[in-house]
């Protein structure tokens, strides 16, 4: 079964109308909409899963991305302190794309260093991209801007509030 099949109603994306976003548990996410090719990402099965991320981990060599059947490179970064630390890159068709979080709800997606459009998603199917003016968007930013943010959710607290909100849970 593919997302196209899918009686859910797809999210309503301005440029590209219905997006569907499907998780198959902490296995595999499928983007597609009739504007946009099909992505899907997927966690191996021997992958120790990790609750906090949507796929299950952030291990590149545990992951998979495909759009329209074509293998995508996959890198996510560990995640830690800052922000830039929970990005995600992708090489696919001669481009470099990042999904990097870039305040507390949101994530900006790039492509070759132009931003296209912010995401917010909590890791789940729903998600929410607002394209920037004047940015030329492909169909095939859409299917990996959506899976990203699918897969690894967006956003993140700012180091500072890190570090005052691990302080204050070590005082007594």
């Amino acid at each position: 079964m593919t997302v196209n099949d899918m009686d859910r109603a797809p999210i309503d994306d301005t440029l590209f109308g219905g997006v569907t976003v499907r998780q198959d548990g902490q296995d595999r996410i499928e983007v597609g909409g009739e504007g946009i090719p099909l992505a899907v990402l997927e966690r191996s099965p021997t992958a120790e899963v990790d609750p906090q991320i949507a796929i299950g981990t952030r291990d590149p060599a545990l992951l998979t991305l495909s759009i329209d059947g074509r293998e995508a490179g996959l890198m996510p970064a560990k995640g830690g302190l800052s922000r830039r630390s929970y990005r995600v890159d992708v090489t696919y068709d001669g481009s470099v794309y990042r999904l990097v979080p870039d305040s507390v709800p949101s994530s900006r997606l790039t492509r070759d260093g132009t931003h296209l459009g912010d995401f917010s998603c909590d890791g789940d199917e729903m998600v929410i991209a607002e394209w920037r003016e004047g940015a030329e968007v492909r169909p095939v930013d859409a299917s990996i801007g959506y899976a990203l943010a699918s897969a690894f959710g967006t956003g993140a607290q700012p180091m500072w509030m890190m570090i005052v909100d691990g302080v204050t849970s070590a005082l007594p």
